[in-house]
């Protein structure tokens, strides 16, 4: 099961007392329940993603989205190693639990930039990396520079297994929750 929202930055606490007591709510109707947190950076409040993360989630997901020099563009109002700092403090303070992070191919990136954001992700201790191609929503939003093909969707999980990752989901249709009932049984 997946418990995500969109981001609470309205929220003096970015959301992460909804997200616990969500979790802590699942855990106890549902027992047998593996739980996956999809959340936001809680604006780099560590107290918040320790709140989450105490409440028990089996995977802990925050979403990179892009890589480091489309960040700007793509995620204006987020950090990039803010973001990798939410990730790394995940797996610090809640080790048993799975980390986990996606993102969307096809802004514009090159492989390079991509493998490199893979690197950073290993070297934030992340467990698990979700690939998938960006889709155009609507015309107000980013378009699609290239569409990747399967050759290079199969090279970029190739690359994820070969530094470490202990699972990299990588395709066209791959979304960040895709396949999270494998990911949450692999504990």
């Amino acid at each position: 099961m997946v418990i995500t929202s969109v981001n609470r930055d309205d929220l003096e606490d970015g959301g992460s007392h909804h997200f616990a007591l969500t979790v802590e709510q699942v855990k106890r109707a549902l027992p047998d329940a593996r739980v996956e947190v999809l959340t936001p950076d809680f604006c780099g409040d560590l107290e918040a993603v320790a709140r989450v993360l105490e409440a028990g989630p089996h995977v802990f997901n925050h979403n990179m989205e892009t890589v480091a020099r489309l960040y700007k563009r793509v995620r204006p109002q987020a950090d990039y190693r803010q973001s990798l700092d939410v990730l790394r403090f995940a797996k610090q303070h809640r080790p048993e639990a799975l980390t986990k992070s996606g993102l969307m191919v096809g802004l514009g990136e090159t492989s390079q930039e991509v493998e490199a954001l893979l690197r950073d992700l290993r070297d934030a201790d992340v467990d698990v990396a979700t690939l998938g191609q960006y889709l155009q929503p609507r015309r107000r939003n980013l378009r699609v520079e290239q569409y990747v093909t399967p050759e290079q969707f199969d090279a970029y999980r190739d690359f994820g297994l070969s530094i470490g990752f202990k699972m990299v989901f990588s395709g066209p249709l791959v979304r960040s929750s895709y396949m999270a009932d494998v990911v949450s049984a692999d504990l």
